[in-house]
């Protein structure tokens, strides 16, 4: 695949003489166990996607509109933005929470600011009142969705850490489904209660959270980063080995952690957030995460995520009940399409992925807009049908890869020392983009209606070239080895030498399907540019 990366076979090729065949997730114990920890973690993502078919409901809903006196425009826009306005001032800490007091300690607090938050959405007497309980809720979860993930990641059992990290952002549908049907259900309420009770089931995935949190199993790299081998060596040991910590693959992982995080202090001087942007390596990291952020938001999705009941006013579908019931329809679409790709992340490869997403994107929201505009210039209904149709045929393509990719990407292409940092530049990021489209898709709408759509078009085609340039293929590595991916193949040997060497075990290096590891620059134009 011209401009592709290494791709290696087989489940964490470098280790796969390591884990114990035997070891399933559905029949060791201990796993299991794990497993149910991580479900906890992955639910965070849920939060933020109930927030956004919540607000979508919430726009189809009279009661609301006439509560809170018909918000329109600017109005409008702020009262989706402001949640991502509460998680831009949150940013800046959240990192230091997450390396300083540990990945449980942060997401606690963040779920336990948006349980406070959720009750003073519920209690609302005001817009006001709304407002800022939706600023709260974004405070809140910036700290638990910068934790989250990286324990996810960091704690998974080696052969199930990439279909579990792409699942946490699939779980945002799962939010997502909750609020739809939810709305839905409600509408009916002729009273306050019509959005109350959506506005007080936010808080459910927090409520969990903050209950339950202390008895996960807290980072083996953080306690590693804190000086607490033993208790690392412990947790490994206990999860992924059922308590010995003599196993090869335990051994192992231990080493490999500690190598990485000794070459991030030192070779790769990984301090501070000036690091993200001095070296090379870590200026390829960054421009791909950064981009990956705004693709996330920019490509035409954040139309239907906030504004569907004002994409099916320019189709004429403005009874509430229909726009609701597609509502919920399509979240369950979604949640299909995402869950089913996060667990072929590593069959597939990263890159087949983004490329076939994005180009099935550039197909159906070009048909979305060609028919929109026969229906503003016809008023045919066939038209009219067929843009919900490739609604949910645009919504497919992009579940394949940036529903489950853009955040397990994120964080397995980062070393430890600049998880935090970089996936706080990245949530930042996403933030910043939405607000832009919070604020302009309902201006634009309103002047343009389905001209708008020609922009985004535009801008798929534009995501094309970049992912075809600069994704880089990550599938079948450990963590580490992934994280050093970006500073070279002497690197990555580097630390997986010394880590087998460390554990006086073989250390197998991945085998490339299509290219070797001496093509892999040569065969990345744009990965070879700092």
């Amino acid at each position: 695949m011209g401009g592709g990366a290494v791709a290696t076979t087989g489940n964490t090729a470098a280790i796969s003489h390591l884990i114990d065949p035997r070891r399933k997730w559905y029949n060791n114990r201990r796993i299991i166990t794990l497993n149910a920890w991580i479900v906890l973690l992955l639910i965070t993502s849920s939060t933020t996607g109930y927030d956004g078919s919540m607000m979508n409901g919430l726009q189809s809903l009279a009661q609301w509109e006439d509560y809170f006196h018909n918000p329109t425009g600017g109005k409008l826009g702020l009262l989706n933005a402001i949640q991502n306005i509460g998680s831009l001032v949150a940013y800046p800490a959240a990192p230091y929470l997450s390396d300083g007091l540990g990945r449980r300690p942060t997401i606690f607090i963040g779920a336990f600011i948006m349980c406070c938050a959720t009750v003073v959405q519920t209690a609302s007497q005001s817009v006001g009142m709304f407002i800022g309980a939706r600023f709260l809720i974004g405070f809140g979860q910036t700290f638990a969705a910068n934790a989250a993930p990286m324990l996810v990641t960091e704690i998974s059992y080696p052969t199930y850490r990439a279909p579990l990290t792409s699942t946490y952002n699939s779980l945002w549908y799962s939010g997502s489904i909750i609020a739809a049907w939810t709305t839905f259900g409600t509408f009916r309420i002729n009273n306050t209660w019509a959005w109350r009770i959506p506005s007080a089931l936010q808080a459910l995935p927090s409520v969990l959270q903050v209950c339950l949190v202390w008895f996960c199993p807290e980072s083996p790299r953080y306690l590693i980063s804190k000086g607490k081998e033993a208790a690392a060596l412990k947790t490994l040991a206990y999860y992924h080995a059922d308590g010995d910590e003599q196993d090869g693959l335990v051994r192992y992982e231990f080493e490999e952690i500690r190598a990485a995080i000794e070459f991030d202090r030192t070779v790769a001087a990984n301090v501070g957030w000036k690091s993200l942007f001095t070296t090379p390596g870590n200026r390829k990291r960054m421009r791909i995460i950064i981009a990956l952020a705004f693709f996330s938001q920019w490509s035409g999705n954040g139309l239907v995520s906030y504004y569907l009941n004002k994409v099916f006013d320019t189709i004429g579908i403005t009874d509430p009940n229909t726009q609701l019931l597609i509502n919920g329809i399509l979240q369950i679409w979604n949640l299909f399409w995402a869950l089913s790709a996060a667990f072929l992340v590593d069959r597939i490869g990263r890159r087949i992925l983004f490329m076939t997403s994005v180009l099935g994107m550039i197909v159906f929201f070009t048909l979305q807009t060609v028919c929109s505009a026969l229906f503003a210039q016809r008023g045919s209904d066939q038209a009219a049908h067929a843009v919900i149709a490739f609604i949910f045929l645009f919504y497919a393509a992009y579940d394949v890869a940036f529903s489950p990719l853009i955040v397990s990407y994120t964080v397995e292409i980062l070393p430890y020392q600049l998880r935090a940092k970089g996936l706080s530049i990245f949530n930042f990021t996403i933030s910043a983009a939405l607000i832009f489209n919070q604020y302009v898709n309902p201006i634009a709408l309103g002047h343009l209606g389905w001209k708008y759509y020609i922009v985004y078009v535009c801008w798929l085609a534009f995501e094309a070239v970049f992912l075809w340039f600069y994704v880089v293929e990550t599938k079948n590595r450990t963590l580490e080895e992934t994280a050093v991916l970006f500073d070279g193949e002497d690197a990555t040997e580097q630390i997986a030498g010394q880590a087998a060497q460390q554990a006086h075990i073989t250390h197998e290096l991945p085998v490339s399907d299509e290219k070797s590891s001496a093509s892999f620059q040569e065969d990345n134009p744009g990965f070879t540019k700092a």
